[in-house]
């Protein structure tokens, strides 16, 4: 739950439109998780933006002759706009245009 707080926290600053998770190995299971929680628990304005895996080579442990080999993950989270945040943002940028604008000419 402490992850699913930490995505929600990062998609309350004033204009965060992604949140990327990073996970490797067995955390990759909490990550998805998190997501999955997130998006059809708590922000269902939430999608998935894009994924990548790969896999991290780790040096080896003291007594241990190879590397291991580690996988990896990246989750980028993306909010969707309500048609009426949009329509908001269009007329406060609309607004401040017409402001600039009026003060030039004084």
């Amino acid at each position: 739950m402490n992850y699913v707080l930490g995505i929600i926290t990062g998609f309350s600053g004033s204009n965060t439109k992604e949140v990327t998770l990073k996970a490797r190995g067995q955390a990759i299971t909490t990550a998805v998780d998190a997501v999955e929680i997130t998006r059809h628990r708590f922000m269902k304005g939430l999608s998935i933006g894009k994924i990548a895996i790969g896999t991290e080579e780790m040096p080896p442990r003291e007594g241990e002759g190879r590397p291991m080999n580690v996988s990896t993950i990246e989750i980028t989270l993306t909010k969707e706009a309500k048609p009426n945040e949009e329509a908001k943002a269009m007329q406060e940028a609309q607004a401040a245009k017409e402001k600039v604008a009026s003060s030039s000419q004084v």
